[in-house]
């Protein structure tokens, strides 16, 4: 048994830990109240806007540029998001492996294929700048994190939209987690470009146009596009946030349970360091006699 100045070294160490991980739990508590409110409030918006495409340039789809689809993918870009900071359980490791599994997919099934990685996050930044050998690591713009606005991400779509507009890749997709609740994250593959169109029978197509039919084309598709992105982001932020709370809750929870452990342990070994006293004092009285 360790003796009592490790044991109360150990519970001030403990409970040290125990006021950091509650004061995180509830610094992310406050920010994925944020995060969650915007992407609640954004996530009809887009599926409003992604209807309208559909209805609106269904029967125009094999005319438009962001809808080229290619028999052979020759060049691939997997977008990853992940976070600039730790201490959010598998939110970072997940979205890791997914896009290693995905690179192995598109390398087997694509014969001399090139996949180009972009990350935003600190922590994919990190793994990927590593893997140079595997995939061709183009950039990260981990700064977007701390100030992340629609404007900052519409920025980045409309360098997405022009690579893909010019040919540079087939295929443009992100790999990201997808917040359900505080305590649940979907990690999610997102196809960015080309757009994709559902087959359907209901289409309606009797509007009047007001500009052109063109124009509005070429002004919506690029908007929603900024729009599901700005959408992936929100969702990985409110993910982040849930991950961090819950992992924080769980720590303090293992904190205040392992200072129970501690103190009785501690007063165990006080009880029977007092006993042991008091069996030496008699032990002495006794051989006075």
């Amino acid at each position: 048994m360790a003796n009592l100045k490790e044991i109360r070294t150990r519970i001030a160490s403990v409970s040290s830990t125990q006021q950091i991980t509650s004061a995180m739990k509830m610094v992310s508590a406050s920010k994925l109240r944020k995060s969650q409110n915007a992407i609640l409030k954004l996530r009809p918006y887009s599926a409003k806007m992604t209807e309208i495409i559909q209805n609106l340039c269904g029967s125009e789809k094999d005319e438009l540029p962001l809808a080229r689809q290619s028999k052979v993918l020759n060049n691939v870009l997997i977008i990853v998001l992940t976070s600039n900071k730790g201490l959010c359980s598998t939110f970072n490791s997940n979205v890791i492996k997914a896009t290693n599994q995905r690179i192995e997919y598109y390398k087997e099934n694509n014969v001399g294929i090139k996949i180009d990685v972009k990350t935003f996050g600190k922590k994919g930044t990190d793994f990927f700048k590593k893997q140079n050998n595997l995939i061709n690591f183009i950039g990260e713009n981990d700064d977007i994190w701390d100030n992340l606005s629609f404007e900052n991400v519409a920025n980045e779509g409309e360098e997405l939209i022009k690579d893909f507009i010019n040919k540079k890749y087939d295929k443009i997709e992100i790999i990201y987690n997808q917040f359900k609740n505080a305590s649940t994250q979907i990690l999610t593959y997102e196809t960015f470009l080309p757009i994709s169109f559902e087959e359907s029978s209901n289409i309606n197509n009797d509007y009047i146009f007001e500009p052109s039919k063109v124009e509005i084309i070429n002004s919506i598709i690029p908007q929603s596009l900024k729009t599901q992105l700005f959408k992936c982001f929100l969702d990985s932020s409110a993910s982040e946030h849930g991950a961090r709370m819950t992992s924080m809750h769980k720590a303090t929870d293992n904190a205040t349970n392992l200072l129970k452990d501690l103190k009785l342990t501690y007063n165990k070994a006080r009880q029977a360091s007092i006993t042991n006293e008091i069996i030496e004092i008699c032990s002495g009285a006794e051989a006075l006699k």
